[in-house]
């Protein structure tokens, strides 16, 4: 089974969605589960894992009515204020929601140091009394923070959203390279291979322009760690949905069929502890 371990949805607020600006009007629409589930059949996918792409309990409800009427939508990666004094109460009410398995907070727009919050600290820890993980993203320089952050979370199993976002485009890997691999030493770390078109150049990129990104990853994180994401709709400001399925598939070709299927789909679906 083929697993998409991070895509989007969202009904288009030009407020809320502020961060989609005018060069990327290409997603400044909805999108929504009936235009997801054909690209999905199309490139033999059987589920996806619905993330958060706005930070409310309203996007978490939003994101779970979906889940609950569409069958394909395996998994929710929601949002809550983990730095809430209630959060173990709040956590115990969601764990009724047999979809919801984790959630991600966009650390990538926070100031120096917010991982390393006391109470977003706490907060992040009391995801393991509900086997819950949590999505990391970042840019690079954040790379060491997060190797702090997860180093006193031993207990809670992570994933790095879009190999924490290397500057593709410029071409700049060795900061980048040196402190992922830091990262993958942390056996409680897993890595999205997903969001690579849009850190590329949009408009002339070309799948060897991944390669040494997707090297280092392999190398450090292994077969067993690393799980594809499509970042359905953001990929569509640089690339259809099986155009940015094909670099992978095409890196993966000389791989034994087993170590393709755990990228594919099983360790996603292991990671998230998805129902078949």
């Amino acid at each position: 089974m083929q697993i998409d371990s991070h895509q989007h949805f969202w009904v288009f607020d030009p407020v809320r969605d502020s961060w989609i600006t005018a060069d990327m009007a290409v997603i400044q629409r909805n999108f929504l589960p009936e235009d997801l589930a054909p690209i999905l059949r199309a490139n033999h996918i059987q589920g996806c894992v619905a993330v958060q792409a706005s930070q409310s309990d309203s996007e978490t409800t939003f994101l779970l009515q979906m889940a609950e009427a569409n069958e394909f939508i395996k998994g929710v990666v929601g949002w809550t204020d983990l730095r809430d004094p209630q959060i173990y109460n709040k956590l115990e009410s969601l764990s009724q929601f047999e979809k919801l398995k984790g959630f991600r907070h966009v650390v990538q727009g926070e100031p120096d140091g917010f991982l390393l919050q006391p109470d977003f600290i706490k907060g992040v820890k009391a995801l393991a009394a509900f086997d819950y993980r949590y999505d990391i993203l970042i840019y690079p320089h954040q790379i060491k923070e997060a190797y702090r952050f997860a180093s006193q979370l031993s207990n809670v199993r992570m994933v790095v959203d879009h190999l924490a976002k290397p500057y593709i485009k410029s071409g700049d890997i060795k900061g980048w390279a040196e402190d992922i691999t830091m990262l993958a030493t942390l056996p409680n770390i897993h890595c999205k291979v997903s969001g690579m078109v849009t850190e590329a150049d949009w408009n002339n990129w070309k799948p060897s322009d991944f390669t040494p990104y997707l090297d280092i990853v392999f190398s450090a994180f292994g077969v067993d760690r690393l799980m594809f994401g499509s970042d359905w709709p953001v990929c569509l400001v640089a690339a259809q949905y099986q155009e940015m399925k094909g670099v992978l598939d095409h890196y993966l070709e000389s791989f034994d069929p087993a170590d393709r299927s755990k990228v594919m789909g099983s360790n996603a679906i292991a990671f998230y502890n998805i129902e078949i």
